[in-house]
């Protein structure tokens, strides 16, 4: 194990309901809980949000109202969630905006205090943006293979970008190369009325 940690280290996961903290639920949580000796031990649980699950996050996690109808709620579950969390760091995946607040949320209506000044918390996506560049310089390298020369020239920077664009069809092989699709795909919905 790369990581030097000093206290346990919970990663965690959820599927919910929505993307709205206040008002979605959990539908699913796992915790993959490592042990500063590298031991691990991993929990996850379907939870009954005690709500129709909206198609559209179906569609995204796969989890349908069926799939959680005998499964416990989250107050039922949420003992077992604090012993899991108790002592631990935390870690997710965008979790600092998402899955942490969202899991404070159910904590609290389950009458369970979460505490996040007992825990300190990674955020792996934050991590990655941090240090992964997302400019255009990194997409010509990752799609077209070479260094672009003359960035921020807007010369340059045009033909970079149709190069990445043509790239990205051979990239990856469910993209269309139909510039309606890739519009919908890419669209910025508030370009709508730039006019005002």
């Amino acid at each position: 194990m790369n990581l030097k940690l000093h206290k346990p280290l919970c990663t965690f996961d959820l599927e919910t309901t929505g993307v709205q903290v206040s008002k979605d639920r959990i539908v699913e949580i796992a915790i993959l809980k490592v042990h500063p000796d590298g031991s691990r031990e991993s929990r996850s649980w379907r939870v009954n949000p005690e709500m129709p699950i909206p198609p559209d996050s179906t569609a995204v996690h796969g989890i349908s109202d069926a799939d959680v109808a005998d499964a416990p709620t989250f107050k039922e579950i949420a003992p077992k969630v604090v012993e899991m969390l108790r002592g631990s760091d935390l870690a997710g995946y965008n979790c600092n905006r998402f899955d942490i607040p969202l899991l404070a949320e159910e904590l609290l209506r389950a009458g369970h205090d979460f505490d996040l000044g007992n825990h300190k918390t990674v955020d792996v996506q934050t991590i990655f943006h941090k240090k992964e560049p997302r400019d255009l310089s990194a997409a010509y390298r990752l799609y077209v293979g070479k260094n672009l020369e003359n960035a921020h020239s807007a010369e340059a920077d045009t033909h970079a970008t149709f190069e990445i664009l043509d790239a990205m069809m051979n990239h990856y092989e469910d993209l269309s190369n139909e510039v309606h699709h890739l519009h919908e795909l890419s669209y910025y919905k508030k370009f709508a009325d730039l006019a005002g």
